[in-house]
């Protein structure tokens, strides 16, 4: 009897598991880096919109912090009208090429003009084109999150998803740190140069264009009513109390949605764009090794990410998820150590400069890095679980609502951590202008600087861990979800597995 269902398991997988091919992962994956990219842009905003424009520390960051919740508000809309979506050019493109034309009007828009409008008009007109970025960007995010559910269900490739969007999201941030602190910044002297961003978002927006081809190339197939209907071929009917439903009686997404909300918490301050110039500018006095260390450690970091999906495959990815974490609190409290007690200024990249700190410091930050990578981008694939999970609890397929309400709350709460970096810096001095490379580490910068880089992330880990205790889509439950939707897809064609008598 169990050789039996043993061999019925195994044809049900091999019949019906909707596979990708890997280059298709891969392309659909600069998705993601076509909107990062746009992220590590806007994270200097502040320092265009206080240096040039002239706007306050404090009053950015509420304001930052209010787009951000209408970032928010603007996912349930667009992830609805993505569920109601069926055209010619199928269900997600057109959300691609919407989002990504108007993340690059609203940010050119931006730089080049703000500071050219009245002074009396320059805040509301921030406001004003600000929100079209966010449009923008939700309509190109909702994608990246509700299209993991038709380029694959099998769960071998699905962890795939985190090491391409791990080793493009890198090379999204660390290129563009990187070119900012290495080549911009000493071209233009500084962030108080209007040139430096101009050049800054036309280059940025040239390349997000280029992934965001690339990802609707490699969604292309996919992006067809057979992949993405009911597994019985039923037409739903979707509303709006769906989304009341789904938050009371799916405690998967419930769950995963919290571990999430304190990982981009942490990650939005400790890798805020003034956290990284205290770090590295003030504390380290060589600014130069922020654009650096991404180049240093991306290969390497790509061989702890690899580890990780390794344990995905084999184990499910809440448990790759947990151990990831774990080791991230543990490195970042080393980490802060070597921050504390080390001789940090004596860091450098310089060959005949190399010494033991620097080597210290590198191995942790590079295992860290990889953790951080992890934990951020493998919620991803997961959605695409509670999706699957929804779809047999309730007979309802919404990838669109399943990854917008998971982006509502999630940036609803995320949404304190720029607050939270500005609440910070006021109560330290900085309330009117932004710390500056050249300025001097007092002890309260640096209990501040530790206490932002190190202190938060582990707070919002151990949240993480006791989220994904009560998470139960484990490997287990997983394949027992695939093989129900299965069997509804066969007995909806009038197929049936073969079972010997």
């Amino acid at each position: 009897m169990q050789e039996k269902k043993k061999r019925e398991t195994t044809e049900v997988q091999k019949i019906t598991y909707n596979n990708a091919k890997l280059w298709q992962l891969a392309f659909f994956s600069l998705n993601n880096a076509a909107t990062n990219l746009y992220l590590a842009l806007m994270g200097y905003v502040t320092y265009y919109a206080n240096g040039i424009v002239g706007l306050g520390v404090f009053l950015l960051s509420m304001i930052l912090t209010a787009m951000r919740v209408f970032d928010g508000i603007t996912d349930p809309v667009i992830g609805f009208l993505l569920d109601k979506t069926e055209g010619r050019y199928g269900k997600f493109r057109p959300f691609l090429v919407a989002g990504n034309l108007l993340l690059a009007g609203s940010c050119i828009v931006l730089f080049f003009t703000n500071h050219l409008v009245p002074k009396f008009f320059r805040l509301p007109y921030f406001i004003f084109v600000y929100g079209i970025y966010v449009i923008g960007y939700t309509f190109q995010t909702v994608v990246a999150k509700s299209g993991q559910t038709i380029i694959t269900n099998n769960p071998k490739q699905r962890p795939m998803a985190t090491y391409f969007d791990s080793m493009f999201i890198m090379a999204a941030y660390g290129g563009t740190t990187l070119y900012v602190s290495n080549y911009l910044v000493p071209k233009y002297g500084g962030f108080l140069n209007p040139h430096l961003f101009q050049e800054f978002v036309l280059v940025i927006a040239g390349i997000s264009m280029l992934c965001t081809g690339f990802a609707i190339v490699g969604i292309w197939e996919k992006d067809q009513k057979k992949f993405y209907g009911l597994p019985n071929g039923r037409k739903q009917k979707i509303q709006k109390k769906d989304y009341v439903e789904i938050v009371k009686h799916n405690k998967p997404i419930r769950m995963l949605t919290l571990a999430s909300c304190a990982n981009q918490f942490v990650a939005i301050v400790y890798s805020h764009t003034t956290v990284g110039v205290m770090l590295f500018g003030i504390l380290m006095k060589n600014y130069a090794i922020y654009g650096l260390i991404g180049i240093v450690v991306a290969v390497p970091t790509l061989f702890v990410v690899s580890g990780g999906i390794k344990i995905a495959q084999h184990y499910g990815q809440r448990r790759a998820l947990i151990i990831a974490t774990c080791l991230a609190v543990m490195l970042q409290f080393f980490m802060g150590l070597i921050l504390f007690f080390g001789n940090i200024t004596k860091i450098s990249f310089i060959p005949s400069k190399i010494n033991g700190i620097t080597v210290l410091f590198v191995l942790i930050f590079t295992l860290l890095n990889g953790c951080k990578s992890i934990i951020n981008n493998m919620v991803v694939p997961m959605i695409a679980d509670c999706c699957d999970y929804e779809m047999t609890r309730s007979g309802k397929y919404v990838p669109g609502l399943m990854g917008a309400l998971f982006s509502f709350i999630e940036k609803a709460v995320s949404a304190f951590g720029t607050a939270f970096v500005g609440v910070v810096l006021t109560c330290i001095g900085f309330g009117k202008e932004l710390p500056q490379i050249s300025d001097e580490a007092t002890p309260i910068l640096v209990g501040a600087t530790l206490f932002l880089y190190c202190g938060v992330p582990i707070l919002g880990w151990i949240v993480t861990l006791l989220a994904m205790h009560n998470y139960e889509l484990d490997k287990t439950k997983m394949q027992e979800i695939h093989q129900k939707n299965v069997r509804e897809r066969l007995e909806a064609k009038g197929e049936r597995i073969e079972e010997e008598k």
